[in-house]
């Protein structure tokens, strides 16, 4: 029994050590849900071909564990085909107790997957609690069945009960403790490259801006006067006007480097974010009013925070033109609330305009990467990169058509 336990055991590892070579760096464990389906459809037909022996007449296997823990992750579209592929392999074994294997895995098929959206939601030691609960209650359910079989609850029974209680719960857990391992390190490892990125852009913002813009200055300067020559054509004419309006697109490229730099001593202030977000209220509104957008701001902080104004100012209005622009076309309302929360200011900035997906909500932030077909990146990258020296954190949420809220915290 030994041996076919341990030999399950690698079945239920066999996808995380697949994911770990082939796809870590590859896929992501929540989107791509063919891999994940495949993974584990193959751990649950090893461990069906190989059960285990525990006592003389009954046979167990770890079937479910890959089936509970995928079905968490993706939900009923993973769960179906999974259950399909056991049901199928099952028939194809044949032997006594197909068909109760049906009535359970349709009970599991039709239960586990409710809990998929509150797993996905809980952070890592919470999820592992929920697998280990719901393992343990598929399992109950499974004994007490099995028990109308005995007359009475004799000592093979209670055998029976605590290995495949044991067993179950401990490899489901075991195995969300791996995969919680893989999503962390995938997190951080993230993370490290984003505080990379931005420290790189930082230094060279820093170095190279400043020089560029006197010469952008300059050229601009001749330009203008060259326009008022009465010597060029209109042709003539427009093309200076095209070369001023790269001239200018060039000095908000450099603008925004300079916002990356780091905190400027002459700019730190002590405040509630008031000033700052009331100035960065009133200058955009007008843009608002071209687009036919409707502010709504509602401030309610007394958690005084040191930061640069600069940097903060330079950040709302990202986060104010991003909303503006995402609803042009029609129309909507930007809502700007500032709060505190538990020894944390929290700023919301919602817009009710075109939204993302969650492939563009993964990008955003990152260097050069942006929705608008004109846009740099740079925009979001200075908001992320003013946040992160404050260590807050932005979490973004968004829906197609429906539009996108950023919600940033600060710690006080």
């Amino acid at each position: 029994m030994t041996e076919t336990l341990l030999v399950n055991f690698l079945f239920l590892l066999f996808p995380v050590l697949m994911y770990l070579i082939f796809f870590e760096n590859r896929i992501n464990i929540y989107r791509n849900k063919l891999i994940v389906f495949i993974l584990a459809s193959l751990s649950m037909i090893l461990c069906m071909t190989y059960p285990i022996n525990l006592v003389p007449g009954f046979i167990f296997d770890l079937r479910y564990i890959p089936f509970i823990i995928a079905s968490l992750f993706g939900g009923y579209s993973i769960a179906f085909p999974l259950i399909v592929v056991l049901n199928i392999y099952r028939f194809f074994i044949g032997g006594s107790g197909v068909f109760l294997s049906l009535i359970f895995s349709i009970i599991y098929f039709l239960l586990i997957p409710l809990w998929s959206k509150k797993f996905i939601a809980a952070d890592s030691a919470k999820r592992v609690l929920i697998a280990g609960i719901i393992s343990l209650c598929a399992m109950i359910l499974y004994l007490s069945t099995y028990s109308l079989f005995y007359e009475t609850l004799n000592r093979d029974y209670w055998i029976i009960v605590i290995n495949v209680l044991s067993i179950h719960v401990t490899g489901t857990v075991v195995i969300i403790m791996l995969i919680e391992k893989i999503i962390y390190n995938e997190k951080v490892r993230e993370m490290y490259l984003d505080s990379e990125r931005l420290n790189i852009s930082s230094e060279l913002s820093a170095s190279i801006s400043h020089e560029l813009r006197n010469p952008l200055t300059v050229t601009s300067g001749f330009l203008q006067l060259l326009s008022k020559s009465p010597s060029i054509n209109e042709e003539e004419k427009e093309y200076i006007d095209y070369s001023l309006q790269e001239l200018n697109r060039a000095e908000k490229i450099i603008s925004d480097f300079l916002s990356l730099a780091k905190p400027q001593a002459e700019n730190m202030v002590y405040s509630n974010l008031k000033e700052e977000v009331e100035y960065v209220n009133n200058i955009m509104g007008p843009y608002a009013n071209f687009h036919k957008v409707k502010l709504k701001y509602h401030f309610n902080n007394s958690l005084f925070l040191k930061y640069d104004k600069n940097q903060i100012q330079q950040s709302l209005v990202n986060l104010y033109k991003n909303g503006i622009e995402s609803m042009k076309e029609n129309g909507g309302t930007l809502t700007v609330i500032v709060k505190e929360q538990k020894k944390k200011i929290v700023i919301q900035i919602k817009d009710t305009g075109v939204g993302m997906t969650k492939e563009e909500i993964t990008q955003v932030g990152k260097p050069y990467y942006s929705t608008k077909t004109e846009g740099t990146g740079l925009g979001m990258m200075v908001v992320y990169n003013t946040i992160n020296k404050l260590g807050g954190k932005i979490k973004v949420e968004s829906e197609k058509e429906k539009g996108t809220t950023f919600t940033i915290t600060i710690p006080v």
